[in-house]
């Protein structure tokens, strides 16, 4: 028999509840996520080998979870949290809301809903994506400790601190500086503590992005051929993407970046208004690319130029530009994709020919279910429902335009 699973993730503690393919409970139970809660919470639903766990948010709070159920090689879709609040209301008649519920709710939408994110299992995506955190959490703290340098330096030296200061233009400064009181003294003690921090933090921050270079080329991605993308665009767009499959066509993709404008028309008024939904994250990848590109002799600059001539403002047009580089990146990452599947399937042909001798039959595809309809998964592996490639050729051939 076939159960869902639905998962209410915490960090501490995970609530499920399994039911049937007609919403029967089956049972419900409390783990903790220790090691020995993990395995007591496998324990607990043995009895049911045909199982597909729901977990709620799993690039959140669920992410840890969804993450060691792959490496044990559970099946695991993604329940997106608003489709769980709609379930919970609806279902019960109000909008309560306890761990029971909400796991009840993650497995109510399971069973109903068709399509959703199945998860894969992808170590070097996972790996990329800690190193892309990572640099972030550095990039963020390396702007904090610029500010304190700034202000100390500002204070030491009124009237000559600049706007935009290098650690060596700030250590320059430092050196050129004798105060006598014990203020002075102090104040130049600490800007000279926050400068070493600030060295220090540029070092890991220029380490990391040489990593995540040679990481994407590893990967065999070409998004870095498009201008305004760099390594730490790229890999954040391969980590939080994944399976560039999941996504029916470019205005899906468009929809998920949060470039694709949201249509407020009324009546005879017709108009489209800013989309704040979306990957708030790739969003902010792209608008750098786009910045990039507009900064830059691109074609990306002519294209801004124009929407510029066209009376749109500079915000418009910024905006009319990212949704032209998400259609590129989309694209790239197709072709990708297309790259890798051919790889596999020469890779095939040739341990085929190795083990039988030449044959004049067809080719064989392997890891492709040719008879369901279904197309391996460009990255994972995993069978998916997909477009076929012959019909993604035609748009992947096309000349990229911005």
């Amino acid at each position: 028999m076939r159960v869902f699973i639905g998962v209410d993730p915490h960090k501490l503690s995970v609530t499920i509840e399994v039911v049937d393919d007609r919403e029967t409970v089956l049972t419900t139970g409390r783990f903790g996520t220790d090691k020995s809660g993990y395995a007591a919470m496998r324990r607990h639903v043995a009895a049911w080998p045909e199982r597909t766990w729901a977990v709620e948010g799993s690039n959140g709070a669920g992410r840890p979870l969804a993450q060691r159920l792959l490496a044990d090689g559970e099946h695991v879709v993604d329940v997106p949290a608003k489709l769980a609040a709609r379930a919970r209301l609806f279902d019960t008649g109000h909008n309560r809301k306890t761990d029971a519920h909400d796991a009840h709710a993650v497995a109510v939408v399971a069973v109903r809903t068709e399509g959703l994110r199945v998860l894969s299992y992808d170590v070097e995506l996972e790996a990329l994506r800690m190193l892309a955190d990572r640099r972030e959490e550095l990039t963020r703290q390396r702007v904090q400790t610029v500010n304190r340098v700034q202000r100390q330096l500002s204070e030491l030296t009124p009237g000559r601190a600049k706007k935009d200061i290098t650690a060596l233009q700030a250590k320059g400064i430092l050196a050129s500086v004798r105060p006598r009181d014990l203020a002075g003294k102090t104040r130049r003690r600490l800007a000279v503590e926050q400068l070493t921090e600030l060295v220090a933090v540029e070092k890991k921050i220029k380490a990391l992005t040489k990593e995540l270079n040679a990481m994407v080329h590893a990967r065999g991605s070409t998004l870095m051929d498009l201008p305004g993308v760099g390594p730490v665009v790229a890999a954040r767009i391969l980590a939080d993407v994944g399976d560039v499959a999941r996504f029916a066509d470019r205005n899906r993709f468009a929809s998920w970046t949060g470039t694709a404008p949201l249509d407020a028309s009324s009546g005879e008024q017709i108009r489209h208004r800013l989309s704040r939904a979306g990957n708030r994250k790739m969003n902010h990848m792209l608008h750098i690319a786009a910045a990039t590109q507009a900064r830059l002799d691109t074609e990306g600059r002519v294209y801004y130029r124009r929407k510029l001539a066209e009376g749109k403002t500079r915000m418009e047009a910024m905006r009319c530009l990212k949704r032209r580089i998400s259609d590129a990146v989309y694209r790239q990452l197709l072709a990708d994709a297309q790259a890798v599947t051919e790889a596999r399937a020469v890779r095939g042909t040739s341990v085929i020919r190795k083990a039988t001798g030449p044959s004049s039959g067809p080719r064989p595809q392997p890891r492709c279910c040719s008879a369901s309809g279904m197309a391996a998964s460009s990255l994972t592996g995993t069978c998916l429902q997909v477009a076929p490639w012959s019909r993604l050729t035609w748009r992947v051939s096309r000349p990229r335009v911005f």
